[in-house]
């Protein structure tokens, strides 16, 4: 758990404590006749505001340490997937999936994601289903795809595709 959603809990259960406090305490001053029932009631009112305040923002920081966890996760995998592929220079696809366990078709979004943060290079043989890290320099002198030796056009930004195989390049 990170600290956010830590911190979120603790700020939660911290105003529900204080809300638990207040009740038993303006109960017991109220069944002792200290305190009428408006009294109570004013108390109660005024006792809501922090413990409104303390569970609002630890329910805040606990969804937002959530959403911060998948990004986490997110990066973690991008970093593996780019460390596989450089060390190793060719993968096959199939095996990165199996290696960070995950779907064939999240690698292909990683792959993409890595492109748009324009940190990979090189390109990928969809039909053998094989990724291939390349210095970008290299990839910008291509003007015929590697597999196919077909035209190669601009399909995205970063991105040129081969129109008669489907081999994409990725130029970082």
């Amino acid at each position: 758990m990170n600290g956010n959603r830590l911190f979120g809990v603790i700020l939660s259960v911290a105003g529900l404590g204080i809300a638990v406090i207040a009740g038993l305490w303006l109960a017991t001053q109220t069944q002792a006749g200290a305190l009428e029932a408006d009294g109570a009631v004013l108390g109660a009112g005024i006792a809501f505001i922090p413990v409104a305040i303390l569970v609002g923002v630890g329910i805040f920081l606990y969804v937002r340490g959530g959403t911060e966890s998948q990004q986490e996760t997110v990066m973690r995998k991008q970093r593996r997937l780019m460390d596989i592929v450089r060390s190793r220079g060719q993968v096959d696809i199939a095996d990165v999936a199996m290696e960070l366990s995950v779907p064939v078709t999240e690698i292909k979004d990683l792959v993409h994601q890595l492109v748009g943060l324009q940190v990979f290079s090189g390109y990928i043989n969809w039909d053998e289903g094989t990724l291939y890290s390349m210095q970008a320099q290299e990839l910008r002198k291509l003007d015929k795809c590697k597999n196919c030796g077909g035209e190669l056009k601009i399909s995205g930004k970063g991105v040129v595709t081969c129109r008669f195989c489907g081999t994409e390049y990725f130029v970082g």
